[in-house]
């Protein structure tokens, strides 16, 4: 980078299975890159980082710790930006107080999160809080638009290696249920700003009374942008809620409740409490005011209350009357069934993008409070985005599972440079606390949105800048050209939003004298050409805005791979650096529980391996520099070596894990360079070194399962013990001296 003081490349430390894989594969990251003359430096942006940075007054000097997350959020405006980031954890109330309790108990001087503020001081610490809580990291990093798709060692390997599918039959019972009228998707108006409307705008809500509220002020725009304003309707979500749990209940399926409230840190945690409370509603009703007094919050789910009955008086009897509800409910959909968490217990347990997948690659399966499979009415409350998973269901109850072998690909084109669209609505997100009317004022006094509303509705406006609007059409010119296949835009005309965009869309691609060579569709109808195309073993590229992008690129790639978490992951920033991102898929907390338990993470780094080949490639481009070039093509040769030979993780103990897969990384890459011609110096130093690894063989792999199957001590969860946690991670003292790591 430009300044010599600065890394070449940011690796981002982040949590759970990613930041454990972190502690061995780094090491070896930074023995190669430092033969090369290229620095690798790290950034804290895990969840335990983040509250430590947020706080620091109550601190010791030695336990303080930057806000390198800011510090990343400024770097990727920088043309030479170079960032590997990893996926961390978004967040849920229960993660955020659970991480928060560890370090206490690990001596950090931090305050609790207050439930209900009530002093100024309880409300900074609540709004210090929830800035860390949900999706804070990717809106501040992804100042470019997406580039995802698999790599084509990867979709090969798939093709030739397929992952199980679930068998789907015409009449299995599995569908999406999602509301007609009173959400998000049929309350939304948009508008596109003009250079009179452009500045400081404003939202107020007016109660019935007359009483005038500044939701929030001086919300600054610039012209061009496309502003929405919507609602969700409490008391038609409940209606929604209600009548699905009897529908479900006449049907014999599961209900399975589908949401994002990490991603959509302050909607979807709301929306999840009125399904808490519409399942349970005799007893919310019967007990309002003692659960009112205890703090029992439905936002939380049942895990929560659970814990809270058992400190109150009558606990166990409420608990009684819960379970005899339960009974005369529909069976939950659950998350683990052995240890009885359900679908309702934690907000963070069942996020959309990820679950849906699984069940429909199960063929339309979720698992009972039986432990037995079973089909499931999947609901979904707002309607925006859920007629995708409902066409995909309808497509395979017509025609049977995805076959693997000979599929084609969907690429993805995302939007979502500077916070667009409805992940970046959580400051303009909020639930109403009295009946009347929330009205969006522009900078000129011009009223852009106006909604009635009542007590508890949840109200948002989301924004989308026409500056990434064009970058993220001009990305999409240049994938179709370098593919030169079907390329589609996931965006439906009746839709308020979507029509925004079209508008803009359409003139800058007869612009560019493309326009023939895409398509604009409603997502549902993009969904089922796009399945159709894949069948025949074609590709395609699904050109969509920022929840879409992150739910088709979970969606195909788990059909069409098995993960997603091996996905090529390109974000362009928009001044020019490169963000790569290690694949889609979380950060996998039953991978680190297995870790604790049997000493196997099961994580597969491939993601990690795809993004490093690529941020060295992007290095030596901007740099002009052939080392870090051919750094990257050997990157590149190791990866295809990982799965030519079948040396990734596999998912039991006495299998090889990420560790073992780590080592045969190491082993050809080492071998690449030593057999590459491009250059010498680099030829020369790797020769011996990958010769020592392979002779050595034997006694690292030796060294690299002693202890398997038993327990390890990381030190902590959200926040590991450096120490402990290389002593698990790195065991090999073979392996380490080969590559001076130890």
């Amino acid at each position: 980078m430009a300044n010599s003081a600065s890394p070449d490349i940011i690796y981002t430390k982040v949590d759970e299975a990613p930041q454990l894989a972190s502690a061995s594969l780094l090491p070896i990251l930074h023995t190669f890159a430092t033969a090369a003359g290229i620095t690798i430096g790290t950034k804290d942006i895990s969840l335990a980082g983040r509250i430590i940075a947020a706080f620091p007054e109550g601190l010791t000097e030695a336990q303080r710790q930057p806000d390198d997350l800011a510090e990343l959020g400024e770097l990727v405006k920088q043309p030479d930006a170079n960032v590997i980031k990893l996926p961390n954890v978004s967040a849920s109330v229960p993660q955020l107080v659970a991480a928060i309790t560890e370090l206490q108990g690990q001596g950090y001087n931090l305050p609790d999160y207050p439930e209900e503020p009530a002093t100024d001081a309880e409300k900074d610490i609540r709004a210090r809080y929830d800035a860390i809580k949900g999706s804070a990291v990717n809106p501040v990093l992804r100042e470019g638009n997406s580039d995802r798709r698999a790599a084509v060692a990867v979709k090969k390997y798939a093709m030739a290696n397929p992952h199980s599918m679930g068998d789907w039959s015409a009449d299995s019972k599995t569908r999406v249920s999602t509301m007609s009228a009173g959400d998000f998707r049929s309350n939304e108006t948009s508008v596109t700003l003009t250079e009179a409307q452009a500045g400081a705008a404003r939202i107020e809500h007016t109660a019935s009374d007359g009483t005038v509220t500044v939701l929030k002020d001086s919300v600054s725009f610039p012209a061009g942008t496309v502003v929405d304003g919507t609602y969700m309707s409490a008391q038609a979500l409940q209606d929604f809620l209600a009548e699905q749990i009897k529908e479900t209940k006449a049907e014999g399926t599961l209900f399975s409740l589908h949401l994002k409230a990490t991603m959509m840190k302050v909607s979807d945690p709301i929306l999840f409490g009125h399904a808490v409370r519409t399942f349970l509603k005799p007893v919310f009703d019967k007990y309002a005011t003692e659960f009112d007094a205890a703090g029992i919050d439905p936002n939380s789910g049942l895990g929560t209350m659970f814990e809270t009955l058992e400190t109150m008086p009558n606990g166990a009897e409420i608990r009684a009357e819960i379970d005899a509800l339960m009974a005369e409910r529909p069976p939950l959909y659950m998350v683990d069934s052995d240890k009885g968490i359900t679908n309702l217990h934690v907000p963070s347990d069942v996020i959309i993008d990820a679950s849906m997948p699984a069940l429909i690659r199960a063929g339309g399966k979720g698992w009972g409070p039986d432990g037995k499979e079973s089909d499931a009415n999947c609901v979904i409350p707002d309607s925006s985005y859920a007629s995708v998973y409902d066409e995909t269901i309808k497509y395979f109850k017509e025609t049977g599972a995805l076959d693997p072998t000979t599929s084609g690909t969907v690429q993805n084109v995302g939007l979502m440079a500077q916070k667009a669209e409805e992940y970046g609505s959580h400051p303009t997100t909020f639930e109403i606390p009295a009946d009347g009317t929330v009205t969006m004022i522009a900078a000129n006094g011009d009223v852009l949105h106006s909604h009635t509303v009542e007590a508890g509705d949840i109200w948002r406006s989301a924004s989308t800048r026409n500056a990434p609007i064009e970058n993220w059409v001009q990305l999409a010119i240049e994938r179709q050209k370098a593919e030169g296949c079907q390329a589609i835009f996931w965006l439906d005309e009746t839709r308020a939003h979507d029509m925004e965009l079209i508008k803009l869309i359409k003139p800058l691609l007869d612009k560019a004298g493309v326009a023939d060579k895409f398509q604009i569709m409603a997502p549902q109808e993009a969904t089922r050409v796009s399945l159709e195309t894949i069948r025949r073993g074609e590709n395609t590229i699904a050109i969509t805005g920022n929840v879409l992008r992150d739910y088709l690129t979970d969606l195909f790639p788990i059909l069409e791979l098995g993960t997603s978490a091996k996905m090529l992951s390109i974000v362009k920033l928009m001044n020019g650096g490169g963000l790569f991102e290690t694949g889609a898929g979380g950060s996998a907390p039953k991978h680190v529980q297995q870790l604790v338990e049997q000493n196997h993470l099961r994580w597969d780094s491939l993601g990690e391996f795809c993004a490093l080949g690529e941020s060295f490639k992007y290095f030596g481009m901007v740099n002009d520099n052939a080392k870090a070039t051919v750094m990257g093509k050997a990157v590149d040769a190791a990866t295809q070596g990982i799965l030519d030979a079948n040396k990734s993780p596999g998912r039991k103990v006495g299998q090889p894990d990420n560790r073992d897969s780590h080592y045969f990384f190491a082993l050809y890459w080492a071998q690449a360079l030593a057999a590459q011609t491009e250059d010498k110096e680099l030829a020369d130093h790797f020769a011996p070194i990958a010769e020592a690894l392979a002779a050595d063989q034997d006694a690292i792999l030796r060294e690299l399962h002693e202890g398997r199957g038993n327990a390890v001590d990381l030190g902590g969860y959200y926040h590991t013990d450096d120490s402990k946690t290389s002593a698990v991670m790195a065991p090999s003292e073979t392996l380490n001296g080969i590559l001076g790591t130890n």
